[in-house]
């Protein structure tokens, strides 16, 4: 079971700033305004060299201090280093706090090893799933959002989703993109796991279950010969790498992807008890917060 969160937490991790003071080693300066990420692999290990930079022992050792949600934050040698960029003037704050979540779903799309033509159903048109909207797209494939909410659908269709509605809707349109095969990816951002079965069915045969987001559950609800006999594969992804999140910032850097129309509330920092309660009642799309 995937362990509930209970407080003391020291949350916050898509974090931009302005450069206040700098430590020996690091490559900027005073005044600079940065986006940084929370974790750094050690990339050398057993995990880091066979493509697992996120199982690596020493990727959660190299957290911010004291996290985001803070007026003012410690980052680590290694994560000044490695996953911290310079923002230039063009680019707003609001648009590189975006990075480490894109890199996250990039590294997804990686490892889904989605094809030019391949059929791909988003689950959850949430910020993630509307960011997974615009790169699958940019991968060359018909893409269809399913969310419970029409104003989510709206918007995944207006960010470049061939198709999107509720659950039903998304499903008949990946049939008919498919020749009536079903989709070849299926990425659930939402819903936990009781989407499977339904995802199972929306799937083709030898298609990917893709679970990005976690949730509760001692078991899942897919029977293993419904798994072995259509030879689906269930995969999940967790966090990303340096590496996706340079790619993440050059995608933002060049305005491949839209962000700032995924920005649905402004709040100040001592709010974040309000900006909690409009995100678990969905309300809000992403909330950004100010010191």
């Amino acid at each position: 079971m995937a362990p509930r969160t209970s407080a003391p937490q020291i949350l916050g991790h898509e974090v931009v700033g302005e450069v206040m003071a700098v430590g020996a080693g690091a490559p900027f300066a005073p005044g600079e305004r940065v986006v940084t990420a929370h974790h750094v692999p050690c990339a050398d290990c057993h995990y880091c060299r066979r493509g697992s930079p996120s199982m690596c022992r020493l990727f959660k050792e190299s957290n911010l201090d004291p996290g985001g949600f803070a007026e003012f934050v410690r980052v680590p040698l290694a994560n000044v280093r490695h996953a911290t960029f310079r923002i230039p003037g063009h680019v707003s704050d609001e648009e590189a706090s975006f990075m480490e979540p894109l890199a996250c779903c990039l590294r997804a799309v990686k490892r889904a090893h989605v094809q030019v033509g391949d059929t791909v159903v988003v689950v959850g048109l949430g910020s993630i799933g509307c960011l997974f909207v615009q790169l699958f797209k940019r991968a060359g494939t018909f893409v269809a959002g399913a969310d419970l909410l029409p104003g989510r659908a709206s918007l995944a269709l207006s960010l470049g989703a061939d198709a999107a509605g509720n659950m039903a809707a998304a499903a008949a349109a990946a049939r008919q993109a498919s020749a009536g095969r079903g989709a070849d990816h299926i990425i659930i951002t939402g819903g936990g796991p009781g989407v499977l079965p339904w995802a199972a069915e929306t799937v083709r045969d030898g298609g990917v279950l893709h679970v990005f987001a976690g949730g509760e559950g001692e078991s899942l609800p897919l029977a293993l010969p419904v798994l072995y006999a259509r030879e689906l594969t269930l995969m999940t992804t967790y966090s990303s790498s340096p590496v996706e999140l340079g790619e993440a910032f050059d995608l933002i850097v060049r305005g491949d992807v839209q962000t700032i129309a995924l920005v649905s509330h402004r709040l100040p920092l001592a709010r974040l008890a309000d900006a909690v309660a409009l995100a678990q009642n969905h309300e809000a799309l992403k909330v950004y917060l100010t010191p």
